[in-house]
């Protein structure tokens, strides 16, 4: 989508690939090496102008390993606060961005001193590599402490305490090279065992949307940032926590393809190769399904319910994302109905 985004901009892009069958194959020529081979990134660093990613276990070694030789946006210390969940909710608290209580877990009992510390149930999650439900657990009774921490690998975790939200949103701006910041409307979310199902925006008040965007812009502002920022954001009532942010374009904000003037995607190419990004507004009511582990065979059924389907040509896999539908209503209602119908569809096919 990046790719897309960039050719309808007239830039050529590469990529930097290790899967056997890259996705992004359809949109450029991929390097297919492992992340960190150094051949392959100074391969990219001579024949790209600026090198940007759009996944954040990428190892922040290789990203520095080429910093010298050429732009690389986002920053790199973007990738490093992403890449561990302590540095991350320290880095919210320096920005006085509110975050859920939390501890630093290396044993069974620093796990059961959090307990104590910040009640139960509390969400241990490993403080690198884990997404879309990966690598936590939630511990719900201090007996089970020892089986939780094990489980997760034995140390390296944090302890965060279990917020009982409304609901969930992620805020997602764009800042340039000349400091230029644009926001999107919040996206409402709603996840299953871990996985974004469903997006919808806009999902703000003006109240609730301004002190996200406040949030945003400190982080923006704090790191330097160029290119694509998503903060996804707990709401309680009137009061916002953060839950992490990520330095890329985001899964919330693929409506925004066909629901805004301008995509997430080529704001992020605009930003990273210094050109003025542009202020966003929305077509509608966008509302966007992911398409997890099979893709449907009757392609007809996106017909049927006025959707935009992305295939994404990967491979079916259990709690993989193989591509998104995006629908546009006329209201609130109109897109939900629009959205339900659809998920339906998928259920029974």
């Amino acid at each position: 989508m990046l790719g897309f985004a960039a050719q309808s901009l007239g830039i050529q892009c590469m990529f930097l690939d290790p899967s056997q069958d890259p996705p992004a194959a359809v949109a450029g020529p991929v390097i297919s090496e492992a992340f960190d081979s150094l051949d392959a990134l100074a391969k990219l660093a001579r024949d790209c102008d600026v090198i940007t990613y759009e996944f954040e276990n990428v190892p922040v070694a290789s990203v520095m390993a080429v910093e010298a030789d050429c732009r690389i946006s986002p920053p790199p210390a973007a990738l490093e606060y992403a890449q561990d969940r302590l540095a991350e909710k320290q880095l919210f608290e320096s920005l006085q961005i509110p975050v859920p209580g939390f501890r630093v877990v290396d044993s069974t009992a620093d796990l059961r001193q959090a307990a104590e510390a910040l009640g139960v149930p509390l969400v241990v999650k490993t403080r690198r590599f884990g997404y879309d439900g990966k690598g936590q657990a939630i511990l719900r009774d201090t007996a089970d402490a020892d089986a939780v921490v094990s489980e997760l690998g034995g140390s390296g975790l944090i302890a965060e305490q279990f917020v009982r939200f409304d609901r969930e949103v992620s805020a997602i701006g764009v800042r340039a090279v000349s400091g230029q910041i644009v926001t999107y409307p919040l996206s409402q979310n709603q996840h299953r065992e871990g996985i974004l199902r469903v997006s919808r925006a806009p999902a703000e008040d003006g109240r609730i949307g301004a002190a996200a965007n406040d949030y945003l812009y400190r982080l923006l502002t704090k790191l330097n940032y160029v290119g694509v920022l998503a903060l996804e954001l707990f709401v309680c009532g009137d009061s916002l926590f953060a839950n992490e942010f990520a330095p890329r374009v985001h899964n919330s904000g693929h409506w925004t393809i066909e629901g805004a003037n301008v995509s997430q995607f080529e704001n992020h190419i605009r930003a990273v190769t210094g050109m003025p990004v542009v202020e966003p507004s929305l077509y509608g009511f966008p509302g966007m399904i992911n398409i997890i582990g099979t893709m449907p065979f009757d392609k007809e059924l996106f017909h049927k319910s006025a959707a935009v389907l992305h295939d994404y040509g990967k491979s079916p896999r259990p709690g993989r994302k193989l591509g998104h539908a995006t629908v546009i209503g006329n209201s609130i209602s109109d897109r939900d109905a629009r959205l339900t119908g659809l998920q339906m569809a998928l259920d029974e096919s």
